[in-house]
C-alpha cells in the first residue's frame, strides 16, 4: 500500500491492465480494503482434469480454487438462510 500511495496517477495508469481503463468514474466510490485471511495448509485430492484446468488458467490457481470453494460456501449458506426464513 505504501508503494501505491507514492505512485503518481500517471504511473498507475501506465502500469494498470487495459480493462481498468473502461471502468466508470464512480467504480471505486464504495470500495473497501479487504485484508486476506490466513490460509490453512491442507492436502486435497482433486481429479486430474480439474487440477489441470485450474493450472491452465495461469498463476495463482490455488487462490482461484479457494475462491470457487468460497463462492460455493456462500451460495449454500444463502440457500440455507432462505429456507430457514420460509
Amino acid at each position: 500500500m505504501a508503494r501505491l500511495r507514492r505512485a503518481s496517477d500517471r504511473r498507475i495508469e501506465q502500469t494498470s491492465p487495459p480493462e481498468l481503463a473502461e471502468l466508470p468514474a464512480d467504480f471505486w466510490v464504495d470500495a473497501a480494503i479487504v485484508h486476506p485471511m490466513p490460509k490453512q495448509p491442507i492436502s486435497l485430492r482433486v481429479d486430474e482434469d480439474v487440477l489441470s484446468w485450474f493450472k491452465q488458467q495461469g498463476p495463482r490457481y490455488q487462490s482461484r480454487m479457494n475462491a470457487v470453494l468460497r463462492a460455493y460456501m456462500a451460495a449454500v449458506r444463502s440457500s440455507s438462510r432462505s429456507k430457514g426464513a420460509a
